[in-house]
């Protein structure tokens, strides 16, 4: 069964670096793999396990400039071969640094396609830095294969693959064939960690490298900027003689906020 995984390489949240103005500091914040893809691979690789085939990951730079990011990016890359994914499809390209969601996808969906058809395509239910949520869908659209989202379980029947769907307060099963994508939640599994020997067996499996010429897509408008919501604080103190009279000024602090409604 071959297997396709998409991961992102995100801005790393315990990391971000912002300017005096609010705007997200995009060329000085380091990258990480997203949390949920690790899952989405994670996922991919135990059905390679049981099943046999392959799990290929693809990946395009969204972050620049490329020269600065390259070495970082195909570091993240090398994780998840060290994780246990076979080959790694990325897409390098200053053209996409920038790129809305949509772009990114059109890119990664004429990168699936020019690689080739897979059984499974599993992608996190979102990314850990934009969280738009609809990379799966949008995947659906542009390759013309069936996806089912906020999956927390994967079974393989014979032929057919049995799906988890996590709706919060019910969980509904799917049953389906392939070929299908696959967004799963964090509860899917736990990602594991790559031994010393699969990291340096990783540096002998092999990453393809492409442009926006190969994969002839249309110009993009790539103006954007990420802006941190300012959250300021009250500082009210609240004082008194005892805990009654402390809850008392509590209670008419919140109700004069609005927070409470008597």
């Amino acid at each position: 069964m071959n297997i396709a995984v998409f991961i992102k390489a995100s801005l790393n949240l315990n990391l971000i670096k912002v300017d005096s103005s609010g705007i997200v500091n995009l060329e000085e914040t380091a990258l990480a793999i997203s949390e949920y893809d690790k899952n989405a691979l994670e996922e991919g690789i135990r059905i390679k396990e049981k099943f046999g085939g392959k799990v290929a990951v693809f990946s395009a730079l969204t972050y620049g400039p490329i020269s600065k990011r390259q070495a970082d990016y195909e570091r993240i890359i090398r994780e998840t071969l060290a994780m246990g994914a076979d080959e790694a499809h990325i897409i390098l390209d200053e053209k996409l640094v920038g790129a809305s969601n949509f772009e990114v996808s059109l890119a990664l969906a004429n990168l699936v396609k020019k690689v080739g058809a897979f059984d499974i395509y599993i992608t996190g239910e979102t990314s850990m830095d934009t969280s738009s949520y609809q990379f799966a869908s949008r995947l659906s659209s542009l390759i013309n294969v069936p996806a089912v989202t906020f999956v927390r379980k994967i079974e393989i029947q014979e032929k057919d693959v049995l799906l988890y769907r996590d709706l919060e307060d019910e969980i509904q099963i799917i049953k389906t064939s392939p070929p299908v994508i696959v967004s799963v939640t964090g509860e899917i599994n736990q990602p594991r960690l790559p031994t010393l020997k699969q990291i340096l067996q990783s540096k002998t499996k092999p990453i393809f490298k492409y442009s926006v010429t190969d994969l002839e897509l249309p110009k993009f408008d790539l103006s954007k900027e990420i802006r941190i919501l300012p959250v300021s604080r009250k500082n009210i103190f609240v004082e008194g003689k005892n805990l009654e009279e402390i809850s008392e000024k509590l209670i008419k602090y919140l109700i004069d906020e609005g927070v409470l409604k008597i």
